[in-house]
């Protein structure tokens, strides 16, 4: 098990930023570790999943902005 704690929020702010991170990299160990323990972040993660995955599937576009505006709206947006 990983000796690096994390929060929900870093939890959710990895997640929205690098989605493709090393998934054996010591962040991506702690967050998984953090997952198995938080269920809202489980829910957080899986409602992600079921995003990308329709966004996917239909072939969706987002505006530019659209990933600065909901970390905003998320509260996650760096000052």
């Amino acid at each position: 098990m990983s000796d690096e704690k994390v929060t929900c929020k870093d939890v959710m702010s990895h997640i929205c930023e690098s989605l493709g991170e090393d998934l054996d990299s010591p962040r991506c160990k702690a967050i998984k570790d953090h997952l198995d323990e938080c269920q809202d972040c489980k829910n957080y993660f899986k409602s992600v999943e079921r995003t990308v995955d329709f966004y996917k599937k239909y072939d969706v576009e987002l505006p530019p902005d659209a990933h600065t505006r909901l970390l905003d709206y998320l509260g996650l947006k760096d000052e």
